[in-house]
Order: structure tokens, then sequence, then C-alpha cells
């Protein structure tokens, strides 16, 4: 395969049967996991980052002279970063100081400059001071705005929804995905029913407001973004962290998956649905690769 640009690998990832822990389901209930780390910036934010970039260059609001900036928990950042540097456009991040050390590493190994918001305020605390610098610096920036950017989940409307429906040979029954821009469970879950109405989704959350699971929001307690409508989801689930961590550490031992921790929310999120199931093929998103929590993760 000869590649015209890294970018050309966005999206296409590939989706596995979880077997391993899934033996004391019944026969009928399946679940597969759609491992985003397999695009080229590691985590399933290249898809929303790309689309919303190039709707900004389309509609001539990013121009040369100017710079991608925009507030993120790290995955997002990291996505604008690997596509600036692939585009030759100067890329500014704003995101939480307790970000993990991989992923500012990797934002700044593409060349991004970070500024830090507090660690205490969260995601909440980089829109803050994101709109702030954007404010204060008319003309400077190119703010994608990835909260409120109806091109985030639309990019998951055509991508990320129809290869599960065609991986799945249009048998998937059931849709989970964790939430922090919400822009994966509001596309993927609002084209899914379109193709059958009788999908049932799911948007996965923590269960409380102070929480370890990075990247992810407590709607009712957060800035909740512009993209987010509640009423697209058949269900809101609240998840706990410590069995989040845990589980991503058993994907590693037990499915040969080194995941994040939101992915082992999802997957947390995907056993607790498959209980009340006697049949049905359940697929959620594994966001990212583990490597990007090495320095906080258990093992």
């Amino acid at each position: 395969m000869i590649l015209s640009s890294i970018l050309d690998r966005i999206g296409n990832t590939p989706l596995v049967r979880i077997r391993g822990m899934t033996g004391h389901l019944p026969p009928k209930v399946e679940i597969y996991a759609k491992l985003e780390y397999f695009n080229p910036g590691g985590s399933v934010k290249d898809r929303p980052a790309y689309r919303m970039i190039r709707e900004g260059i389309k509609a001539g609001k990013l121009t040369g002279d100017k710079i991608i900036m925009d507030p993120t928990s790290g995955n997002t950042g990291v996505a604008y970063a690997m596509i600036g540097a692939a585009l030759g456009y100067p890329v500014e991040l704003v995101m939480p100081a307790n970000a993990s050390h991989q992923r500012k590493e990797t934002a700044k190994a593409f060349g991004a400059k970070l500024t830090f918001s507090s660690e205490m305020e969260g995601s909440d605390g980089a829109i803050r001071m994101a709109r702030k610098l954007y404010e204060e610096n008319p003309g400077k920036y190119f703010m994608p705005d990835q909260y409120n950017n109806e091109f985030n989940s639309r990019a998951h409307y055509d991508t990320t929804a129809m290869e599960i429906w065609e991986q799945t040979g249009k048998r998937v029954t059931h849709f989970i995905a964790t939430m922090g821009t919400s822009g994966t469970a509001m596309g993927t879950s609002r084209r899914l029913k379109e193709l059958n109405r009788n999908i049932y989704c799911v948007g996965a959350q923590p269960a409380h407001s102070l929480h370890g699971l990075e990247g992810l929001k407590h709607m009712p307690t957060s800035i909740v973004p512009g993209i987010y409508r509640e009423k697209e989801l058949d269900e809101i689930m609240g998840l706990e962290t410590e069995p989040s961590y845990d589980m991503a550490e058993r994907l590693g031992k037990e499915e040969g998956l080194l995941v994040g921790y939101s992915s082992g929310a999802a997957m947390v999120a995907c056993l607790e649905l498959a209980k009340r199931l006697k049949e049905g093929v359940i697929v959620t998103i594994f966001p990212d690769h583990g490597d990007r929590y090495f320095e906080g993760m258990k093992w």
C-alpha cells in the first residue's frame, strides 16, 4: 500500500470480537470492539479532528496565516498536532495540567505548543482558557471548537457508523460509546438508528463529578457540549472509575488488547448491558491504546 499522505489512514479501523471475558454470557450474545488506536494519530479523535480541519479550510476560516488552537484532554490535541504537521499548519493546544505525560509528549513531538489549564478544573478549565485566548487574539487562531462543532459528530455519522454497519454484516443490535465531547456517541447513534431504528444506543459517562476517567465528562456537572443531545440515546449509563481501571488491565491480560481507561469503561458498560440480553450483537469503541497511560496505570 502506498499512501499520498498519512492522513489517508484515518478511519477503516478493525473490529474485534471479545471472547476471553464473555464465556459466561448466553451463546447468542456477542460483543465487538472497534480498535480506534489503529488510526495514525493513535485514537478515535483523528476522525473528527481531520473533518473539522477540512471543513474549516473549505469554509475559508482556516487560512495559511492562522494557528489551529482548541481545548483538549489530550487525544484530540494529538490528532490536531499530527494533522497540522501533515498539512503545514502550526498548532497550539490548551489541556489540563494532569493530562497524561505520554499525550503531552506525543503532541509536542508533532510540533504543537502546549498551554496548561488547572488540573482541578479538568476539561472545563481548558475550555474556558481556550475561549479566553481566542477572544483576546482576534484573527490569530482557527478554533475548531470540538465541543460545539457539528462536524465532530458528523465525522462519526459518515464513517464510524457505516463501518460498524458493514463490519457486522448489518447485524449490530446495540451500540455503546463513552462520552467526552459526545461526538462519537451522537454521530454514530444517529446514523445507526437511521439504518435500523431498533438499534439500542447507550452513552456511558462517569457516575460522579469527581472521577479518574481522563477525557470523559459527567454531563450533569460539566459544561455540556453543544453537540450533545441526550434524546438521541436510549440510555445513559454511569460508570465507576476503579472497575474501569481494572477492566483496562483485564483486557490486556485476557484479550491481548492494551487499551486506555475509557476503553475499560466501555467494556464495563458492554458487560453490564449484556447481563440483560439473551441474544444480541453489541458494538463499542475502544478509543485509544494503553501506551498513553503507562505513567499512571497500575502495571
